[in-house]
């Protein structure tokens, strides 16, 4: 469980109670609007069918567990794991590392390792995971795009209710309050529901996972090279420069202290 997205998400949701209950005292019914909410939640879903594809649509609820659910190592396990190979591979011979294969819960450096472990040329091992690390960047991009739709269009709709709303209103001028009012609250909840959904959802899950995507194609880059250090017969030090090389220098000396 990622905890930050946990407590932003119950902080977030404490805060829109608590004002909700202050400003209703305690009569809910007053934040739901059927015609806001079908434009607004049916607007959006169009939306997605529209600019999206259904295959990628069917990998939203992975989007939304990859948001709550972190499991990603960091970069210090990452650079240790590595360096170990590297210090068995430096040891032992590169082909020892086979029996280190099955042991591996990480697929892309159990691919390269074991390309590397087969005699595979530096520039084929190379290619074939830089296409693996582009095959990844697509697939997190389509999380991201997802939560961009929303956060673009979600208060689009809003607003298209809240104009709606406010064409019944004035088409009611001089009629009964009742129906002026209750097309009023038309147009101010769905505007509501179009701003929750974009900056309280949509948001902050789409740059959470552009940041785990990040974080993830510099563990991959690291592995890569590590990878070509160890088939290159390099010292375990140097393998592990080369991998410190794509962190700041801050984070690289807490490695060093963690090594």
């Amino acid at each position: 469980m990622d905890k930050a997205s946990l407590i932003g998400s119950l902080i977030g949701i404490a805060a829109c109670l608590y004002v909700g209950y202050r400003a209703s005292n305690g009569n809910w019914g007053i934040f739901y609007s059927e015609k806001g909410f079908i434009m607004v939640f049916g607007g959006t879903i169009s939306v997605a069918l529209m600019a999206m594809p259904m295959e990628k649509l069917k990998c939203v609820p992975g989007y939304v567990r990859r948001f709550l659910l972190h499991k990603a190592r960091s970069t210090t396990e990452v650079i240790k794991q590595v360096v170990a190979l590297s210090e068995k591979g430096r040891r032992d011979g590169v082909l020892a590392l086979e029996s280190e294969i099955g042991k591996l819960d990480d697929k892309f450096l159990a691919q390269g390792l074991k390309m590397l472990v087969d005699g595979t040329a530096p520039d084929t091992i190379e290619t074939s995971l830089r296409m693996e690390l582009l095959s990844m960047q697509e697939r997190h991009k389509a999380g991201k795009k997802f939560f961009d739709l929303i956060k673009l269009y979600a208060p689009g709709y809003g607003l298209v209710a809240t104009l709606i709303g406010q064409i019944g209103m004035f088409g009611h001028l001089g009629g009964e309050i009742e129906v002026m009012g209750h097309m009023l609250a038309v147009a101010v909840v769905a505007t509501m529901y179009g701003t929750i959904m974009a900056n309280a959802v949509a948001g902050p899950m789409g740059d959470k996972l552009a940041l785990r995507s990040s974080e993830e194609i510099v563990n991959r880059e690291m592995i890569l090279q590590g990878l070509l250090s160890i088939g290159a017969g390099d010292n375990p030090r140097v393998t592990m420069e080369k991998m410190l090389a794509f962190l700041p220098h801050s984070a690289r000396a807490k490695v060093n202290i963690a090594a």
